[in-house]
């Protein structure tokens, strides 16, 4: 009888505030855990407010081993990174070699050398050569870095073009774990097919041949247009340099001009500024303080029944225009011996003891010599 009025003392009404109660512990236990169960549940009580903090445990869990796993992947990056090598980054130049002038050039099936240098040096490396001739690749090379120096490393490739056009070079080192990506292009240098110019003669071939002139100091107009002040340019350089002193250019004067040609050795460099002229090649040359060369002009000097007086002089005397004897702009050094333009200038000694020069250079002569300017005249085998 007491168990009986025990059990119906447990009513309805209390049930709901047990479960109620059971309820508000849970949520203080676990904030938000009971905040999406619906009101029905509500008479489930315990089994629903256990089930949800089972799983809120679990996720706290899983929340727990995620994290250690992103640290521990963390870890195992940063010491990969550690251990991999960062590539250098350098820088690679190219030059032409063995092409010289105002503008480089060679002739068709002759070697054009391309030299390239990469700082730092890294070993193991090479790089890709592509020439190009007219902005369209043709060959391809590739070449080995190898030391050059302490810091410094170098490569060369070498190639003829069988056809006239405008060829550079361009090298590229792919990237490799030690050395980063680079890429260098060379100067620009024109190939001619072995030309022939003589006076009439146009076109860029006498453009290129003009300019080569110009950068070696030769008196020599630069219009495109082989004329007769071409012509005399031509003769001086072949002078200097041995060649058959006519007034043409073909493929000997070309690899002449390519190679540099044969300079105006200087006799007195600490004259200051002062006129030379040398006998044994038959050329004057206009020279500035410190014995740099200014321009080049062909002669004919003395005829050996009336040679040149030889020695150190200065001009005395100048005389602009012609006079009756058909000297034109005429700058005398010693009595009747001058430096004169002349409508007649061979090749070789034939004036009467004067420094004839072709009447086309003999104004751009008569105004840079001044009166006081030393002129020293003689024979100088080289």
């Amino acid at each position: 009888g007491a168990r009986g009025r025990g059990h119906d003392a447990y009513t309805p009404d209390m049930r709901s505030r047990t479960v109620a109660a059971m309820a508000g512990a849970l949520a203080l236990a676990v904030p938000g855990a009971l905040a999406s169960v619906a009101p029905d549940a509500w008479a489930r009580g315990a089994t629903v407010a256990t089930a949800t903090t089972s799983t809120a445990t679990t996720t706290s869990t899983a929340t727990k081993a995620v994290t250690t796993t992103s640290v521990t992947t963390s870890s195992t990056s940063t010491a990969l990174t550690e251990r991999t090598p960062t590539a250098v980054k350098g820088r690679m130049q190219l030059t032409v070699e063995g092409v010289h002038g105002h503008e480089p050039f060679a002739l068709t099936r002759e070697a054009i050398e391309v030299q390239g240098t990469i700082v730092p040096y890294v070993p193991h490396q090479d790089v890709r050569v592509t020439f190009y001739r007219d902005g369209h690749p043709f060959a391809v090379r590739t070449a080995v870095v190898g030391p050059h120096g302490k810091s410094t490393g170098a490569f060369r490739v070498t190639l003829s073009s069988p056809i006239a056009g405008t060829v550079r070079a361009r090298a590229v080192h792919e990237p490799t774990a030690q050395l980063a990506a680079l890429e260098a292009d060379s100067e620009e240098v024109t190939v001619l097919s072995s030309p022939y110019l003589t006076i009439g003669d146009s076109g860029p071939a006498v453009w290129l041949l003009q300019r080569s002139l110009a950068g070696l100091h030769y008196a020599v107009p630069q219009s495109g247009y082989f004329d007769e002040a071409t012509a005399d340019a031509v003769v001086a350089f072949r002078k200097l340099t041995g060649l058959a002193r006519v007034n043409y250019a073909e493929s000997s004067v070309f690899r002449q001009l390519r190679g540099g040609g044969r300079p105006f050795r200087v006799r007195y460099p600490n004259q200051g500024r002062h006129v030379e002229a040398d006998l044994t090649y038959q050329v004057l040359a206009e020279i500035e303080p410190g014995g740099r060369v200014q321009t080049i002009y062909p002669i004919s000097s003395g005829k050996p029944s009336t040679p040149t007086v030889l020695g150190q002089f200065k001009v005395y005397s100048k005389t602009f225009g012609d006079n009756s004897d058909q000297m034109l702009d005429a700058n005398y050094f010693i009595g009747g011996y001058a430096i004169h333009g002349y409508p007649e200038v061979p090749t070789y000694a034939a004036s009467h003891g004067c420094l004839r020069v072709p009447n086309l250079d003999a104004s751009a002569i008569y105004g840079w010599v001044q009166i006081g300017t030393p002129v020293d005249t003689y024979y100088w085998s080289y």
